[in-house]
């Protein structure tokens, strides 16, 4: 197995996080209190969701007609260059919170389109479901083949890097890509050992049960045979960050320090 990039050298090692787009307005000042003391002691990396904001600048992205179903059953948002452009102007609102926030608490911060030399896209899928019928459209989604944790220059503790995850594609155009795949494919990336999944439920639940800990196998089995929606992307993006050689991956609405404590949360490893 291959060494990680940042392997022998412990302080540039980043806890990435992956903030939910359906939450962000949720979080408490202690919970950003928690972030910034996890920040002073581990590099930071946050990748940031949309998907509250971006229904909230345009009604119509809540449509059904805005999803679209591939011929394998996988959903995807239709991205054309205008919602490309919606995703960047309501980043940016949520970056300057998001660095205002953990300035306020002595993290410095920075923020970086993943499109800017950081992820990589390949093809994406061309045949989609409209109706009862296939149809050729073109979709600036692609799924995530390399990231370049060079551009990551200052990987240090007291510092944090937050992502905005659009990627650009072989071709040379910027796409939009599944924000929790890629906060697990820059965490295996970067070597990190944890990722934090932060979304608004609790735990995985399991027949209504919420689950403490589960390994991969158990979580790829319930991937595939009984979660939905959201949920079913974050086992998959979870699935992806063990593959990559990070340690365990966590998923829940608590702060940082006690999800990664396993106070709260579920609790994702390969064995």
């Amino acid at each position: 197995m291959n060494a990680h990039p940042n392997e022998s050298l412990p302080d540039t090692v980043p806890t990435v996080v992956k903030l939910g787009g359906s939450c962000l307005d949720e979080l408490s000042g202690a919970w950003w209190d928690d972030l910034a003391r996890h920040g002073r002691d581990k590099p930071l990396v946050l990748v940031h969701g949309w998907s509250k904001p971006l229904k909230r600048l345009r009604p119509e992205y809540s449509e059904p007609s805005a999803i679209l179903r591939d011929r394998y059953g996988n959903q995807s948002r239709w991205t054309t260059p205008a919602v490309i452009e919606d995703i960047k102007t309501v980043s940016v609102v949520m970056a300057e919170d998001v660095m205002s926030r953990l300035e306020q608490r002595g993290i410095t911060c920075e923020r970086l389109l993943g499109s800017d030399g950081l992820v990589r896209a390949g093809a994406g899928e061309r045949w989609w479901w409209q109706g009862k019928q296939l149809v050729e459209l073109e979709n600036l989604v692609g799924p995530i083949t390399g990231v370049d944790p060079g551009a990551l220059k200052n990987l240090q503790p007291g510092h944090a890097y937050l992502v905005t995850p659009l990627a650009q594609n072989d071709a040379g155009k910027e796409v939009n890509t599944d924000a929790d795949r890629a906060a697990a494919a820059i965490a295996g990336a970067t070597g990190a050992t944890d990722l934090v999944l932060v979304t608004d439920v609790a735990h995985l639940l399991i027949d209504g049960e919420p689950v403490p800990a589960i390994d991969a196998e158990a979580a790829a089995a319930f991937r595939d045979k009984g979660a939905t929606g959201g949920m079913r992307k974050k086992l998959r993006a979870a699935g992806e960050a063990l593959e990559a050689g990070v340690a365990r991956v966590v998923i829940g609405s608590a702060p940082v320090t006690d999800l990664l404590a396993a106070r709260t949360g579920t609790v994702i490893t390969r064995s």
